[in-house]
């Protein structure tokens, strides 16, 4: 990584700094190329991102999806009509209350979201196969091991 001059706050090391730095920008372009693995060409990035979303949230309300996505509710309703075009979604009456409506994946839905997860899952194997040495691996795995400290409250 290119380590150009970096402001440092007071009280943290120079080398605290160059590491936040150098994992935020790897992190997101490992994201990005990750998304991009297995980006549908018949879908943009936020019908993909609320597709994921309606698969871990399960029923939902078009707005508390939107909520979680943290776009407004017309943003996320013309995104839910497209996915539902696809039909990737079905809306039902909520139970509890008909006049809203809860959004499910349907199986092609679903099919859809593991098939990404597995073409996701296996780039990222064979490219850490592929690029890196054995030992290289045991590096990342203990630096994970590491970094993992840093998901905790």
């Amino acid at each position: 990584m290119d380590h150009q001059t970096t402001e440092v706050p007071e009280g943290i090391s120079v080398s605290a700094a160059l590491a936040a730095r150098d994992l935020r920008v790897v992190f997101s372009r490992l994201r990005r190329r990750i998304r991009e693995v297995a980006q549908d060409d018949d879908l943009t990035p936020s019908q993909v991102s609320a597709l994921t979303l309606v698969g871990k949230h399960g029923a939902a309300t078009a707005s508390a999806l939107a909520a979680a996505e943290g776009v407004r509710p017309q943003s996320m309703a013309a995104t839910l009509a497209a996915l539902e075009q696809h039909g990737l979604i079905r809306r039902s009456p909520d139970p509890e209350d008909g006049r809203r409506q809860l959004v499910t994946l349907t199986d092609g839905g679903r099919e859809r979201i593991e098939g990404n997860r597995q073409v996701r899952a296996e780039w990222l194997a064979r490219a850490l196969e592929d690029r890196y040495t054995e030992d290289e691996r045991q590096t990342l795995v203990e630096a994970l091991t590491l970094l993992e400290r840093l998901t905790r409250p």
